[in-house]
């Protein structure tokens, strides 16, 4: 059991990679992709810039800005979320949950995110999250955050 706890804020200052997938309802690996991110902090508001890439060649940007609210609570907003974000931080854990406009193909649908995200050792960041629509399970997001090293001059 890891003891790592995770600090929102501080973690995602800086630059990450990221990896992950979207498994189907059926276990159906449907996309792969790759994401970095930028994040910095400006009177305690965390702006993260997110560029993905996926395993198709199309790419996309989404730009979140998150603010503490007290108690390891969290709200966050980018263009594509409904209203807004709401999640809390507890030990290594961030469960993170929001309504968003998602592109599939040509069209946009509105689906709710449950998203888990679990600190591990070595900075590594592994996040689970539930795509679903009307209540029913359209499929699950795979994703692991590390840092960038940064390259000694």
């Amino acid at each position: 059991m890891t003891k790592e706890n995770f600090d929102l804020l501080t973690y995602f200052t800086g630059t990450k990679r990221a990896y992950g997938l979207f498994q189907d309802r059926f276990g159906t690996v449907r996309r792969r992709f790759t994401v970095d991110i930028v994040g910095s902090v400006q009177s305690g508001q965390l702006r993260l810039e997110e560029s993905f890439l996926y395993d198709d060649g199309e790419t996309d940007k989404r730009i979140w800005l998150i603010n503490s609210q007290g108690g390891n609570r969290f709200i966050g907003r980018a263009d594509d979320v409904i209203d807004h974000a709401t999640g809390k931080v507890t030990g290594s854990t961030l469960h993170w949950q929001y309504r968003m406009n998602l592109k599939v193909g040509n069209r946009t649908i509105k689906v709710d995110f449950d998203d888990w995200m679990f600190m591990m050792p070595d900075q590594i960041l592994i996040n689970r999250a539930e795509i679903k629509k009307f209540g029913l399970l359209l499929g699950t997001v795979f994703i692991s955050f590390s840092p960038i090293p940064t390259e000694d001059p």
